[in-house]
């Protein structure tokens, strides 16, 4: 899809799912005109900026939906899978219209970046969506997006507190006692950011991913003072390198996904030795904590779905919910062999940093919270269904973990196995399923529909009918509501005296499952022995 950072802004447009604000506004309400906005906003004149800024372009499903080119929300996983299984390879070009304007060496000045507040606790002004691209001499390329606390006009922090192959590569670096090169591309498509938010296996390129998900390569230009490419579609681009000072500097506090203000973080210095960009860059803010969660969801789609594919397990639908931050929570249907429910849930927990997951039955909706939670409430026994793996590796910004410098964040990883257990006879779970609801609609009765005037019956009449019921279930254990249906000439009325007749003689008798039968024949229920 040949679409850059711009054209996808006008696709928003036309969607009206992106508003222009063009009177003056000042940065410091930047972020809570985004947070209260049912659109993403342009403001088009920041007081005492020259760069634009735009906020909250893939805050909602439906924006990043469109941003992806799919019809659904749930297309996207399918997409990124085919990206993952088939990425195409990124394609080095000479120059960008990024280098239109550059500051190098002193001239480099942050402070002449719209870079918005956002939360009354956070630690200073903070570079949200920065695609940052770095390479180990050893391991290859990584790609992704981390925060910088602007500290001086060339100076920040980075945000690598999460062990993640970007922080190995910072640590290798620094046990060279070398800077590690960095270029970070502010204002790029979505393409690159999904593609850069995929936790790629060492030595696989994540811009490799954004060009499967493109459909085309994606264009890297070189930057001028570091041997790193940038994103040559990208509106701005910093040039810099991660510091061998260690995990030393006060850094935060940050908005997490979380929906909560993480703590202080401990982490490296960066400094700025260029920046590059558009004649008329627009500056992207990336909003926390929801613009962080509609394509980072999809990614750990595609991941659970490969580990339960890797354990045989067949899946129906996953569901990695809001409640959980699109980060710590899984609901999985399956279609159950015995025991997958437990493979299942050991194998979800592999990935990334899920940390609670609940597993059920393809009967169950997992984008239905009371769905689930009766799945739980009628399938599981704690004693049996639920397990705890204690030491797991954890994501720091887990609030309910002991934190701090040096704290090596290990936490305990919940799996629930709501499937139904494999002992259970099945009519167990048989649900509540109303008779003719496939038929007969309460809309058609409020516009008038009328039911046929069933035939009533005397006594001959019940009498008669009840040997013609006690001659079909000879046959057939028949449920009532089958016996109902079968002698719908006569009124309920009468069917239901039959039956009572039936019952009156001693004739009527009900099968294991509940069906109407004749009594002593080989379809009846026995009674248990007493023990």
């Amino acid at each position: 899809m040949k679409e850059n950072f711009r054209q996808f802004l006008d696709r928003l447009r036309q969607e009206g799912e992106l508003v222009d604000l063009r009177q003056p506004v000042d940065i410091r309400h930047i972020a809570t005109l985004v947070d209260q906005a049912k659109t993403a906003l342009f403001f088009h004149n920041v007081i005492g900026y020259d760069v634009p800024v735009v906020s909250g372009i893939i805050r909602t499903k439906e924006r990043a939906t469109i941003a992806m080119g799919c019809q659904n929300f749930g297309e996207i996983e399918h997409k990124l899978a085919q990206a993952i299984a088939k990425p195409i390879p990124p394609r080095r070009v000479n120059g960008s219209p990024t280098r239109e304007v550059t500051m190098v060496g002193d001239d480099v000045d942050l402070y002449k970046l719209p870079i918005p507040m956002s939360s009354i606790y956070d630690g200073g002004p903070m570079i949200t969506a920065g695609v940052v691209i770095t390479r180990d001499p050893e391991l290859g390329m990584n790609s992704g997006i981390y925060r910088f606390i602007v500290k001086e006009k060339a100076l920040t922090g980075i945000d690598i507190v999460t062990p993640n192959n970007m922080r190995m590569f910072a640590q290798r670096a620094f046990e060279r006692k070398e800077p590690l090169p960095i270029s970070i591309s502010i204002g790029t498509h979505p393409f690159e950011i999904t593609g850069s938010g995929y936790r790629a296996p060492l030595g696989v390129d994540e811009m490799a991913i954004a060009g499967g998900l493109r459909g085309e390569p994606v264009d890297l230009a070189p930057c001028s003072t570091i041997d790193m490419p940038y994103i040559a579609d990208a509106e701005i681009v910093l040039e810099a390198e991660i510091l061998p000072t260690g995990w030393t500097w006060p850094e935060g506090r940050f908005g997490e996904f979380t929906r909560l203000m993480g703590g202080l973080h401990w982490n490296p210095l960066v400094r700025i030795k260029a920046i590059s960009m558009r004649k008329d860059a627009i500056y992207y803010n990336l909003h926390m904590p929801w613009e962080n969660t509609w394509l980072a969801a999809p990614t750990r789609y595609a991941s659970i779905r490969a580990a339960l594919r890797n354990a045989n397990v067949a899946v129906k639908d996953i569901n990695v919910t809001l409640g959980g931050c699109a980060f710590w929570h899984a609901v999985i249907s399956i279609k159950k062999s015995p025991g997958d429910g437990k493979n299942a849930a050991l194998a979800a927990l592999s990935v990334m940093d899920l940390k609670h997951v609940v597993i059920v039955d393809d009967d169950i909706d997992v984008n239905n919270a009371e769905d689930v939670e009766w799945a739980i409430a009628t399938r599981v026994q704690g004693d049996k269904d639920v397990f705890v793996i204690p030491g797991a590796r954890a994501k720091p910004l887990d609030p309910s973990l002991l934190q701090g410098a040096g704290v090596v964040p290990l936490g305990a990883k919940v799996g629930i196995d709501a499937t139904i257990p494999e002992h259970i006879p099945p009519e167990h779970y048989e649900r509540i399923t109303y008779a003719y609801a496939d038929t007969a609609k309460v809309d058609d009765y409020v516009k008038g529909k009328k039911d046929p005037v069933g035939q009533a019956g005397d006594d001959a009449a019940v009498t008669k009918l009840a040997g013609e019921i006690l001659a079909v279930i000879e046959k057939e254990p028949l449920y009532y509501t089958d016996v109902a249906e079968r002698f719908k000439s006569y009124d309920f009325r009468t069917v239901a005296s039959a039956l009572g007749y039936l019952h009156k003689t001693e004739k009527l008798w009900q099968d294991p499952r509940g069906k109407m039968c004749v009594r002593g024949s080989k379809f009846a229920a026995v009674l248990p022995a007493k023990k």
